[in-house]
């Protein structure tokens, strides 16, 4: 076993257990560290995991102290003298780690938790969670119900059923107890009836030794479980029937609940816990009754199996609803282990705590125990349907269960004007009829009551005036069903028709007024007839009058659905469907009172026919696993119906299909999978940690069923095939939008009990992609055995890389993904965040969090920890925490994140942990909950001088250098790989950065990391240019001084600031192509290990253009009294020139402008002689000046 419980992060929310950023803080002493606590306990009640391994999975450690786990396929068993001793050792411990803190325990655990609940403080429970002999500190969880004959409809009566199969009703679970944990149960009820206890031991008979009743099962253990006295029991409750009654309240006790309306014993104040141990083990062939209406013989599934009932819930006030009730959460963990304690082979569970978001919970954890143990557990899958992800219990060792429809008691609803409707009625008079004039309920609502409460006919809600005497028509929702008939039968209403608002499951209560019950395609029709109607008139009839045949088994609009949130969905919940709608079984009565039976619905009732067909499967197969029997039903189970009749594939609505016990006795092949494959399971999620355990990734547990949260890409899993018989196996697969291949695909086995393995590779073709697509894998025998097991797999869009990374200050790197869609997919940019150093605030260690010397404590039992608070703001992509040692051998640090109230209270909504045996650890949250964060380093051992630093990186939206990545959206083509780039600039140096990119809806992402570098070398003077800047010249450069010193120089000429090609050296000669252009050089200098360049760039030099400049004259010869011009004219590169020109005529000066590169000087008059005339163009900047020289003669 590992130290601690957790291999990677594992996140506990409240919500389950019950129905950019700034460092603000530093605490580092442990008398400076405050205590961090749920923010909440509904009972102030708390569930103590310890450390050390309970009995059902101890292999061993301690001093003087036998293993007691049992071997792969063997019970475990509680009462050999190792398990006495080791459990004795656990309790002894509990007590210890108790009073270190002053605790009270009210229950302890030792059989399938190591544990105890009691009532804490915050202190005591800050203290608790600090302790190194402490793994996990759970409030208390407050849980509640879930709320022809199935026996029939399961094909298990008759000739040629499978009693009959088994040897008969006497027969049928011979040997097995089933353990009920639930409300209690009703012993006087017949359906429980046995023979008074004697005192001779005996092989297949339960007896009494001293107080306790032992029974010799058919596995070869014993069952032995003590009897209590309680309110309304006795000794006398038990018999050879009810080998088990306990009860547990401590719990609810502690929440101060109020016993009142339930009984303080095993005895059943609800009719929960009596109607699913009746329907899983009730006996066969008892009369059923109600209200004087006999509805025939009942039995349970499997009636020759004993029951014991463990009682941890109790029923409030208000027999309509459950949310009076109460399961708390340590009184259930006290059953279970009890349960097991006892010798069980199967326990029902039909009991919920809402939509799972983990299957790792202490229930989770106590159940996984059982299962080791030898136990087969079935549980409720919820009644929160039919929208989707709302399914509970979603561990893959024990069996959740979803509840289908069986044909039952139908009924009439007849217009006045013909129309007929089918639905169902235990209501309505068998040998008669119902007849009245109708109203719609929200025609009749009373002085002051809202249309919607009359609609829905809510107590109170009805008008006596208009309803006495009148069928009324209910809407169905919100209230319970039968309060609606009650409220008709109040205001003097002689019928009930109750109607679906939207297709839903069909429920025989019973009513107060005979009531038919109808679904929601003909409430248009009813509406339209009753409120459009004058006199209308409704006949209600007590059978299917029509031609219509409801289709069965339909899944219950009310049972939870997958795909679940736990885990990204890779394992397949619910994993079966079974009975759960309208199920008459077994209810509650007080002593001395008539028994009772009760129609009732919900995934309750369908959790119970698992475990009674587990108790038939092991009345056969004695020693058969929990995973033997769970692959045995799922992969001989058939498709449900939706209403039309069409077959229904969902397996997130029916799991692998409906059970049939008429073929799960010899599946054909089995997916065999027991406690070392749940626990890699569990260090896959990051649960647990155990010794010489490798992990795996969930998909790849052997199970029946084939789940993929996030298909990036092809993916193969393995499944481990064991055959009950010799026979040949054909793989054949439906799963439309996938290309899979098995191999390999025929599997050839020459006995039972041979294995073999097969790898299955998925990969999409055109499923749509972050949608999930379901289908079948079946293996097929050459006898026609057929061998189904669904498969889901949810598409991303890409495959990308978990990581990338990229250096400098200024930069840019490819990414690289796989596409599995054709058209393009929306980036999701978030960061750059800077990672920062998180540092103890005593003991400061330059360039690390801390030390070996950190948080120094007197007592070594006391919990070193360091804690910063910090805060996350709304949006923010992605959050991460990591704990790193520099001694990786020697040292164990562990990392603990919790979301608290505020900065100044410390009370947590979550807790986040990695606390493996190792000296890393990381934190990383996806789309974090925004609020105040505390962060807690424990220093678990440093035994050697080290140092350790703890860094921290929050990326919201919008992050530093202007992080990007292009092209956006990415061009996509199916199989093909795309490239897009991602690009900063201007970050901080010396700097690491974190930043996501996301891929459209897929949860796929790219954790971006930036090594930002040392500052780039900076040019304290600038480079500079000698030479003329003529053609022909040479330009040479020097590059400056730069800081700091020693570094390398690169040159780059440039012309108008564009680079030269080849021209990369100190010297560049000036060529024609330069001539009008502007020559500058540019320098680059680097260091030794810094990514990070620095550059500068010279002043600009100016290749000027040559000018021509030419001079003429209106006349060269002439006399004085001719007028006499020059005009100059100024080419340069081809064109003409602008600029300025002087001319000189003898000594006399001229200044004139070009335009259009020339200009004319009008001279004045001139004397007898010969005149010389100079020329010159000044130039420009970008023109070299020029001149010319001409004359002129003057006659006399």
């Amino acid at each position: 076993m590992g130290r601690t419980p957790f291999r990677a992060v594992t996140a506990i929310t409240l919500a389950a257990l019950f129905a950019g950023t700034a460092t603000t803080a530093a605490y580092a002493s442990p008398e400076e560290v405050p205590p961090l606590v749920p923010a909440e306990s509904p009972t102030g009640t708390y569930i103590v995991v310890l450390a050390e391994d309970p009995v059902a999975s101890y292999d061993g450690g301690e001093a003087g102290l036998a293993p007691t786990k049992p071997d792969e396929g063997e019970e475990l068993d509680t009462r050999s003298n190792a398990a006495k001793k080791y459990a004795a050792f656990l309790e002894k411990r509990q007590e210890e780690v108790a009073s270190e803190v002053g605790a009270d325990p009210k229950a302890t655990y030792q059989v399938a938790l190591n544990g105890f609940s009691a009532k804490l403080s915050p202190e005591q429970v800050g203290q608790l969670t600090a302790s190194k002999d402490v793994v996990g500190v759970y409030p208390e969880q407050i849980f509640h119900p879930d709320a022809v004959s199935s026996t029939e409809f399961l094909g298990l009566e008759g000739p040629g059923g499978v009693w009959e199969a088994v040897g008969g009703t006497d027969a049928a679970g011979q040997g097995v107890v089933v353990g009920v944990v639930d409300t209690g149960i009703a012993p006087e009820n017949p359906s429980f009836a046995g023979d008074p206890l004697g005192t001779i031991p005996s092989a297949d008979t339960p007896y009494l030794a001293g107080n306790n009743v032992v029974f010799e099962k058919a596995d070869g253990g014993t069952f032995s479980s003590a009897r209590v006295t309680g309110q309304q029991w006795s000794n006398d409750a038990y018999s050879t029937k009810l080998v088990g009654g306990k009860y547990f309240s401590t719990g609810a006790a502690a929440a101060g609940f109020d016993f009142t309306y339930d009984y303080l014993s095993p005895r059943d104040g609800d009719g929960h816990g009596s109607h699913t141990a009746s329907t899983a083990a009730g006996n066969n062939g008892v009369p059923a009754s109600i209200a004087g209406v006999d509805f025939g013989a009942i039995s349970g599934v499997a009636p020759a199996a004993k029951v014991a009932m463990y009682k941890a819930c109790f029923v409030g006030p208000d027999p309509l609803v459950t949310t009076d009730d109460i399961c708390a959460g340590s009184d259930l963990l006290n059953a279970i282990d009890a349960a097991v304690d006892d010798g069980v082979d199967v326990i029902n569970f039909s009991i919920g705590g809402g939509t799972a978001v983990s299957s790792w919970e202490p229930i989770d954890q106590m159940f996984f125990n059982a299962g080791l143990a030898g136990v087969f557990v079935a549980v409720s899958a919820g009644n929160a349907g039919p929208a989707p992800t709302t399914a509970d219990h979603a561990s893959p060792w024990y069996t959740t269960v979803a509840a289908s429809t069986i044909p039952t008691y139908e009924g009439t609803v007849e217009l006045g004007d013909g129309q007929q409707f089918a639905g169902v009625s235990v209501t309505v008079p068998f040998d008669g009829t119902v007849t009245g004039s109708a109203i719609y309920s929200g025609d009749a609502a009373a002085t002051g009551v809202p249309v919607e409460n009359a609609r829905l006919c809510f107590l109170d809600s009805l008008d006596p005036a208009k309803v006495a005497g009148k069928i009324v028509v209910c809407d169905r929702g919100t209230n319970a069903r039968v309060e609606k008939s009650q409220e008709v039968a109040d205001k003097g209403g002689v019928g009930m028709v109750l109607v679906n608002v939207t297709p839903g499951s069909l429920d025989n209560d019973f009513h107060s007024v005979p009531t038919v019950h109808i679904d929601a395609q003909y409430r248009n029709a009813v509406l339209s007839y009753v409120t459009g109607t004058t006199d209308a008139v409704v006949t209600l009839h007590p059978s299917n009058l029509t031609d219509v045949v409801t289709p069965t088994p339909q899944i219950a609009g009310f049972s939870s659905r997958g795909p679940m949130i736990a885990e990204d969905g890779d394992i397949i919940k619910p994993d079966i469907a079974a009975p759960g709608v309208a199920i008459l079984a077994a209810a509650h009565n007080a002593e001395g009172a008539d028994p009772t039976f009760e129609f009732k619905s919900g995934t309750s009732m369908a959790s119970p026919h698992i475990a009674g067909l587990a108790a038939l499967y092991l009345g056969v197969h004695p020693n058969a696993t929990p995973g033997e029997i769970k692959s045995a039903m799922m992969t001989t189970a058939y498709d449900t119906v939706d209403a039309g009749g069409a077959d229904v594939t969902d397996p997130f609505a029916q799991g692998a299909g409906h059970v049939d016990p008429t073929r799960f006795f010899d599946p054909g092949l089995l997916y065999l999978n027991g406690p070392l494959d749940w626990a890699a399971y569990v260090e896959g999620i990051g649960g647990y940690d155990w010794a010489g355990v490798e992990p795996i990734d969930p998909s790849d547990l052997n199970i029946a069923s084939i789940g993929i949260g996030t298909l990036a890409g092809p993916q193969t899993v393995t499944r481990t095939l064991t055959s009950t018989r010799a026979g040949t196996y054909t793989a054949e697969v439906d799963f439309p939008g996938f290309d899979v291949t098995v191999e390999p695909s025929t599997l050839t086995f020459g006995a039972a009990g041979e294995s073999q393995d097969a790898s299955i590779t998925i990969a999409r073709s055109d499923a749509p992609v972050d949608e999930w697509s379901t289908g079948f894998l079946t293996w097929v025998g050459a006898d026609g055995t057929t061998v189904r097991s669904p498969m889901a797999a949810k598409p991303a869009s890409v495959d990308a890389p978990d990581a990338a990374s990229g250096t400098g200050i200024t930069g840019s790197t490819d990414i690289t993904v796989e596409s599995w869609l054709e058209g393009e997919v929306q980036l999701g940019v978030a960061g750059l965040a800077p990672v920062r150093l998180l540092k103890d605030p005593d003991n400061d260690v330059p360039g690390h969090s801390g030390d070996e010397n950190s948080a120094p404590v007197d007592d070594p039992t006391q919990a070193r920890q360091i804690l910063w608070i910090e805060t996350i703001e709304p949006g923010t992509r992605l959050a991460q925490w990591t704990l790193d040692s520099s001694d990786d051998a020697g040292s164990d640090l562990d990392l603990y994140v919790y979301r608290v109230v505020s900065p100044t209270d410390l009370r947590y909504y979550e807790r986040f942990l990695s606390a493996s045996a190792s000296a890393d650890e990381q934190v990383t949250l996806d789309n974090p909950t925004a609020g105040t964060y505390a962060i807690v380093a424990d220093l678990y051992a440093t035994p050697n001088p080290m140092t350790w630093d703890l860094t921290s990186a929050i990326v919201g939206p919008n992050g530093e250098g202007s992080f990007t990545a292009t092209p956006n959206p990415l061009p996509l083509s199916f199989g093909q790989e795309a490239t897009f780039t991602v690009s900063w600039t201007g970050l901080q140096p010396d700097t690491t950065y974190l930043g996501v990119i996301g891929y459209g809806a897929s949860p796929v992402r790219t954790l971006v990391t930036v090594e930002s570098g040392a500052a780039a070398p900076v040019a304290k003077s600038a480079p500079t240019i000698t030479g003329a800047a003529k053609v022909g010249s040479t330009l040479k450069a020097k590059p400056g001084t730069w800081e700091p010193k020693g570094v390398t120089f690169e040159y780059q000429w440039l012309r108008n600031g564009e680079p030269i090609d080849g021209a990369t050296g100190t010297q560049y000669k000036v060529t024609s192509t330069d001539v009008g252009t502007a020559l500058s050089v540019r320098v680059t200098a680097t260091e030794a290990g810094n990514p990070n360049a620095g550059t500068a760039v010279s002043k600009e030099v100016f290749v000027k253009d040559k000018s021509r400049t030419t001079v003429s004259m209106n006349r060269y010869l002439g006399t004085t009294s001719h007028s006499y011009a020059v005009t100059v004219g100024v080419t340069a590169g081809g064109a003409s020139a602008e600029g300025t020109v002087n001319v000189w005529v003898d000594t006399k000066k001229y200044t004139g402008t070009l335009a259009d590169g020339s200009v004319t000087f009008n001279l004045p008059k001139q004397k007898k002689g010969v005149h010389v005339v100079i020329a010159e163009y000044v130039g420009t900047d970008t023109v070299e000046a020029s001149a010319s020289v001409s004359g002129f003669i003057v006659l006399k």
